[in-house]
């Protein structure tokens, strides 16, 4: 019998299995990745009385695992946001999962423990972008206005660092992150503390630079897209950059391509004023998400001109 912890590499992810293990410490496997790396129950052989937490990463991208673990015997439990695959109807599934707009992973735990960590659930929802639901979880701990800022920066840098076409592109592995994070019950703390915080949060804010001297290559009133070039910084800050337009930019939705093996990443968001439209044009090159955001793992560049005009259709 073992225990596994399998996460996505992002700040949801990592906030989302940190108040778990806050509240129920297990010496368990890490397993994860970078932010795209989502079909991660196939890189585990599970066998019966095997104890499995998932999060952040949805069913349908690991029906083949899924599958596999429960014929084992395996008992899973499962927190997620994200559209796709239907919930197993087996008595050693238990999901709490939430397509529900203004969710994330982070704030799925955040309710089912009853608030008792919500200083990380905060930073998880800052970090995917949710700055309405992470203000308003806030209010909840009547956090000064500092307080926020470094929750705020703190979940936008450990979702930072998830990005990267291969974990060695990151500053940090997101399971050595884990365990840095592991002591703290307090984020505030682990942000004056620890030195992981400070080293992202500078090289998060050069990049971004780079990233926003870029011209895009449709700018409209409804939409904007920009090609990153096919450099180290380009794919640490595709994200960020992607969620930075969703938040300054004009209303509508925000494409970064970022080049990669097979063409490009894709990364969509869509305004925080009119959450919608970012997984349909996914879906349309065999990515997925959430209205709000979504993404593409490997787009061919001969299909640059079709997303353009699909983002030029969207209202």
């Amino acid at each position: 019998m073992g225990f596994y912890d399998i996460f996505n590499g992002d700040a949801d992810g990592l906030c989302g299995l940190q108040q778990l293990r806050l509240a129920d410490p297990r010496d368990a496997r890490l397993v994860t990745g970078t932010k795209r790396d989502t079909s991660l129950l196939a890189t585990i052989d599970p066998v019966a009385g095997d104890t499995i937490t998932v999060l952040d990463i949805s069913v349908g991208a690991n029906e083949p695992g899924l599958e596999r673990a429960l014929s084992a015997g395996a008992s899973i439990t499962w927190f997620d946001h994200h559209h796709g695959g239907a919930l197993p109807a087996d008595p050693n599934f238990h999901g709490y999962v939430d397509f529900a707009p203004g969710i994330c992973t982070s704030l799925i735990v955040d309710r089912h423990l009853g608030g008792r960590y919500r200083a990380w659930a905060i930073v998880g929802a800052f970090g995917d972008n949710l700055t309405r639901s992470a203000e308003a979880a806030a209010a909840s701990l009547h956090l000064d206005a500092a307080a926020i800022a470094v929750l705020r920066s703190l979940g936008k840098c450990l979702n930072y660092n998830a990005y990267g076409e291969r974990v060695e592109d990151l500053m940090f592995h997101p399971a050595a992150l884990r365990r840095r994070m592991q002591p703290y019950a307090d984020p505030l703390r682990f942000a004056a503390e620890d030195d992981s915080f400070p080293r992202l949060e500078q090289m998060r804010t050069q990049d971004l630079a780079l990233a926003l001297a870029i011209a895009p290559i449709l700018e409209i009133p409804t939409a904007t897209a920009i090609v990153l070039p096919d450099m180290p910084w380009s794919r640490r800050v595709g994200g960020t950059l992607a969620n930075h337009l969703a938040l300054a930019g004009p209303d509508g939705l925000h494409a970064v391509l970022v080049p990669a093996v097979g063409g490009f990443t894709v990364s969509l968001r869509a305004s925080h004023r009119h959450a919608s439209g970012a997984h349909a044009i996914a879906r349309e090159f065999g990515g997925g998400g959430r209205a709000a955001a979504a993404g593409i793992n490997a787009m061919p560049g001969a299909e640059i001109p079709r997303l353009l005009r699909l983002l030029r259709e969207m209202r």
